[in-house]
């Protein structure tokens, strides 16, 4: 029999009828044989609820204290699933993420994994428990509770299946899988068998919210294969794995849309080298993502560099460029909303021409123009008006037939 990680998310134990079924597919598990590892979310809901409850006490809490609150709610979740497991008479020990032996480093509210000492989850593994752990959670070396931050349980799911060398890892949502493209903008688009780390990291990196880029960086690094599936459905959901040879038969895998995008522009930016160093250090000391950045070419010394950040992030880089434009002689700064990013990725790109003219024709001939390209050896990334959004994602998806994906 097999050693499973199983990872259920907020709206899979989003009440006691969904944590019962949940129960229920464990038991199912378990009775077959196999070892099994649980890591859970908080109910769906609780975090946003108990973050309300500390800003209504002080307008900035502390981020120590935000991590033992926020932790409570993964711990409710493991009690709360393993005492429905004793109603089935199935043998389950909870474990927080410290008594799981997960330990991290000491950055609140969004900590990194630095070792995992899996003694205990083995020893009660060894006689016959279900182990469930709260996921996004861990302490640091001086033993303060750290949570991991978003996406941080199926982090925790993944980095458990790598050190217990679990046979299989389930990451179980409210989706079937991976899609060609999100089915609520693309009606036509279709559940993907199996992708790339390297295609679903670009997916994430372009708006796709199946799975956080970060859990996937570490299913990488530690060649740990995952399913994405859903909690609701015993179908068969989305394999994610190493690259094989047979995957590059698909030139493009999916079609990514990403609203929400905002626009940046320096005009008249002296062509000197440390300018762009001078910009974007300022930048990254307001802890702000920049993502597609183009310079254009020198026109008497001067050349204009944008770049694109979340809309959310937009007033906060603004306050930080006021200071530097008269700094580096620049003539102004321009800021656009309503944009967004449509992104074609696919590990077949690297061995398949005409991907790019393609996707250029299929968006002229829709009407649609094009702000900004930027590329990386397996995806394409354009900026376009927002409000054009969901029918370019439709007109690109069906220029590369990913209605027929099988």
């Amino acid at each position: 029999m097999a050693l499973f990680v199983q990872k259920y998310g907020g709206t899979s134990v989003g009440s006691v009828e969904r944590i019962k079924k949940v129960a229920q597919h464990i038991a199912e598990f378990y009775r077959q044989g196999h070892d099994l590892v649980v890591v859970v979310s908080a109910m769906s809901g609780v975090t946003d609820q108990l973050l309300k409850l500390a800003s209504q006490l002080h307008p900035e809490p502390s981020e120590r204290e935000i991590d033992v609150l926020l932790s409570t709610g993964e711990q409710t979740t493991i009690a709360l699933l393993s005492i429905a497991l004793h109603a089935l008479k199935i043998p389950a020990v909870s474990l927080t993420g410290a008594q799981a032996g997960i330990i991290t480093d000491g950055r609140h509210t969004r900590a990194k994994i630095l070792n995992i000492s899996p003694k205990k989850i083995k020893e009660l593994l060894r006689l016959r428990n279900v182990v469930v752990v709260a996921g996004f959670q861990g302490q640091n070396v001086e033993g303060h509770i750290t949570t991991l931050g978003r996406g941080g349980s199926d982090l925790t799911a993944i980095a458990l299946a790598a050190v217990i060398h679990a046979q299989c890892c389930q990451i179980y949502t409210d989706v079937e899988g991976v899609f060609t493209a999100d089915p609520r903008i693309v009606p036509t688009a279709r559940k993907i068998k199996e992708i790339s780390y390297d295609e679903l990291l670009e997916m994430a990196a372009s708006g796709s919210k199946v799975m956080q880029a970060r859990s996937v960086e570490f299913a990488k690094k530690f060649k740990v294969p995952f399913e994405v599936r859903s909690s609701f459905t015993n179908a068969a959901g989305t394999i994610v794995k190493e690259e094989v040879h047979t995957m590059e038969k698909v030139v493009v895998r999916a079609v990514s849309l990403e609203p929400n995008q905002a626009k940046v522009t320096i005009l008249g930016v002296p062509d000197k080298p440390g300018i762009a160093a001078k910009v974007f250090s300022r930048i990254a000391e307001a802890e702000i993502n920049v993502d597609m950045i183009v310079q254009n070419i020198s026109d008497h010394g001067l050349t204009d560099i944008t770049f694109t950040v979340h809309k959310d992030w937009l007033k906060k880089a603004l306050v930080a460029l006021e200071p530097i434009v008269s700094e580096i002689g620049a003539r102004e700064v321009r800021a656009t909303e309503g944009i967004a990013k449509l992104s074609v990725v696919g590990i077949g790109m690297r061995s398949h021409s005409g991907v790019a003219a393609l996707l250029f024709s299929a968006l002229a001939e829709a009407g649609i123009n094009v702000q900004m390209i930027s590329t990386s050896e397996i995806k394409i990334a354009v900026i376009i008006d927002e409000e054009v959004g969901k029918k370019a994602a439709q007109v690109v998806h069906d220029a590369f037939k990913l209605d027929q994906f099988v």
